[in-house]
């Protein structure tokens, strides 16, 4: 049951049919892990800690260097050399002490991985390179999790969301394969703040969507931002049947 504190503390959220008091409950009863707590990880660990997602498992090995500080809005001044989940755990507690936060400190091995997805209902991948997305992929296809994938580099941004659950959904490694060895990160490239914060804040609301029950989630489609022009378009995607990572498990 949701106690008096919470039922002030998410009035506003509550108040939308879709949400309710039940919606709420789902909130809290959910585990949902953030792979990454950069430009992206940042907004999606605040929302859904403001939200009341019950528990929220924090990976990110990294450490918190000034530069992050332009995008990385969960790190402040003060955090600059602790570790990112550290940094986060203090500001999250802040926000909202009646959640739980799970920590990885470490770098996530393919088995470490495994049980990380294993042990939540959705994953967030806030990662900044191809191997780590393809890695998340993977493990969320053979634990049958959904994930909520974003990017963004220059002002470029991209989002979708991937659930093995559904038969007609594909997965990441159906959109991009192997990806690119020679991708640029935002250190080498560059970013803008509000870019990241605006595909973070709609992977959080994805997630949202997804825990709760509401609404139409990015399943099969790929949602481009050119913050440049101030525009977004649609893609649609399909499953590869013939995925090495997805293909079989549907056959």
């Amino acid at each position: 049951m949701l106690n008096d504190q919470e039922l002030l503390r998410y009035s506003r959220q509550i108040l939308l049919q879709h949400v309710d008091i039940d919606g709420q409950l789902r909130l809290k009863e959910s585990c949902v892990l953030i792979v990454g707590l950069g430009g992206l990880g940042s907004p999606v660990a605040l929302y859904l800690a403001a939200a009341g997602v019950g528990e929220l498992h924090l990976a990110d090995f990294d450490t918190v260097d000034l530069t992050n500080l332009q995008r990385q809005i969960v790190h402040d001044t003060d955090s600059v050399g602790l570790s990112k989940v550290d940094s986060a755990i203090r500001r999250l507690t802040a926000i909202n002490p009646e959640i739980q936060l799970i920590a990885h400190r470490t770098a996530l091995d393919e088995d470490s991985l495994a049980a990380a997805v294993a042990a939540v209902d959705l994953v967030l991948d806030c990662s900044d390179n191809f191997s780590t997305r393809e890695a998340v992929n993977a493990a969320c296809v053979a634990a049958g999790k959904p994930l909520v994938s974003g990017a963004a580099i220059r002002l470029e941004g991209q989002l979708s969301v991937f659930d093995p659950r559904r038969p007609e959904s594909p997965c990441y490694h159906c959109l991009y394969g192997h990806g690119s060895e020679a991708e640029l990160t935002c250190s080498e490239a560059g970013v803008v703040g509000p870019l990241v914060g605006l595909v973070g804040s709609l992977q959080a609301l994805e997630a949202m969507k997804l825990l709760v029950g509401f609404g139409e989630p990015l399943v099969g489609r790929l949602l481009l931002i050119d913050a440049l022009g101030s525009r977004f378009r649609e893609l649609r995607v399909k499953r590869d049947p013939g995925c090495s990572v997805c293909g079989s498990k549907h056959a």
